[in-house]
């Protein structure tokens, strides 16, 4: 009898991609789109633009005093945001 070596599809994309070095980038788009959902609809709203340069999320506000409230939940902004997309993706955010 055969042995064989069964993979799931998932895993012959990811380490496809992995090799090509586009994992780090998909994932990246992943956590750029899910800022509008881990933030909320109100706090989307306000947004101009979401950016990652050097594992730090640059997200644009259009009003300064909600850039301060956010800067008190970086960290947590930053748990979730990684929850979401499964990795360690960025360390730090940044309101401008």
């Amino acid at each position: 009898m055969f042995k064989r070596n069964v993979q799931s599809i998932k895993d012959l994309v990811l380490r496809n991609l992995r090799s090509q070095g586009l994992e780090t980038p998909l994932l990246q788009k992943r956590l750029i789109e899910a800022w509008p959902t881990v933030a909320g609809e109100a706090i989307a709203r306000y947004t101009t633009d979401v950016s990652i340069y050097n594992q730090t999320l640059f997200v644009s506000l259009r009003v300064p005093a909600l850039r301060a409230d956010l800067s008190m939940q970086r960290q947590e902004f930053v748990k979730r945001l990684n929850d979401y997309v499964g990795a360690q993706i960025i360390t730090d955010i940044r309101f401008k």
